[in-house]
């Protein structure tokens, strides 16, 4: 949600009750979202044990028109590329 900190304060008398706001949040067993399966895991990390998930990730080779900037360390295509160095090539975000 954006919030606009240009945009006045809300006066005491405008500002909703703990007890209004309470009201509006679904109690902990209601979800509108359906339970969580095994494809989608959820978000709520803290202090939660994962050594049992094994996740499936693609890794591919650096490809002929990509390089590695030596400032960043990120893969980029060729188009980003700024200029060279004796150390290897630099990103045009890194040469700024």
């Amino acid at each position: 949600m954006a919030t606009d900190y240009d945009a006045p304060r809300k006066s005491e008398e405008d500002a909703e009750s703990i007890e209004a706001l309470k009201e509006r949040v679904p109690a902990k067993g209601e979800s509108a979202i359906d339970s969580e399966d095994a494809d989608n895991p959820g978000f709520e990390l803290a202090g939660a044990d994962l050594s049992d998930i094994e996740l499936d990730v693609v890794v591919l080779p650096q490809q002929d028109d990509e390089f590695t900037c030596v400032s960043c360390f990120l893969v980029r295509h060729r188009s980003q590329m700024d200029h060279e160095t004796d150390l290897g090539p630099i990103c045009a975000e890194c040469s700024n």
